[in-house]
């Protein structure tokens, strides 16, 4: 009998045990996108082989959290906010302003979510060329973690042509239905 019991014990934490949950939870966009409501950006140079090079700004709990989060900000800003200029550089330009930044994001959603995720794609659209942890001016610490700015280099003709290749950025005759 206490074998009995003792299975049917097991049974059910094993049945109601998080592992044992579908590994891809609901994903709360408004929670997803306050990532992404104010961070700052800056063009600092336009590189060769259509390469912007950009001073951002991430926040994370720990610093290494702060850079990986300023590495998603960067492209994130290529992809629909656009990156204003300096005395150096002319501004970069958002790949989706002219089909509306929020609807192509709320459209896709679950594209960009994978896009955006731990070790996504995005990685492979950005070089980071800060030498080492941010520090002066360029590391802050403030409530909850760090705020950093990290120099980040964005391939962004190339993830002009992703955007392309997957469909989900449009030509201007896409755009029109007849």
């Amino acid at each position: 009998m206490k074998r009995i019991i003792s299975t049917i014990l097991t049974a059910v934490i094993l049945l109601t045990s998080p592992l044992t949950m579908d590994a891809k939870k609901p994903v709360d966009k408004q929670k997803a996108m306050k990532e992404w409501a104010n961070y700052e950006a800056t063009t600092q140079s336009v590189g060769q082989n259509g390469t912007k090079s950009l001073k951002v700004w991430g926040f994370g709990k720990k610093v290494d959290k702060a850079i990986e989060q300023a590495k998603k900000n960067a492209v994130h800003a290529c992809l629909f906010k656009g990156v204003p200029g300096n005395s150096n550089a002319m501004k970069t330009p958002a790949i989706f302003a002219n089909q509306g930044n929020i609807l192509v994001l709320d459209e896709n959603f679950e594209y960009f979510y994978d896009f955006f995720n731990e070790n996504g794609d995005y990685l492979n659209y950005v070089n980071i060329t800060t030498d080492g942890y941010p520090s002066g001016q360029d590391r802050r610490e403030v409530k909850g973690g760090y705020k950093v700015a990290v120099n980040v280099q964005v391939m962004y003709d190339n993830l002009k042509q992703r955007m392309k290749d997957d469909g989900i950025l449009k030509s201007a005759a896409d755009r029109f239905t007849y």
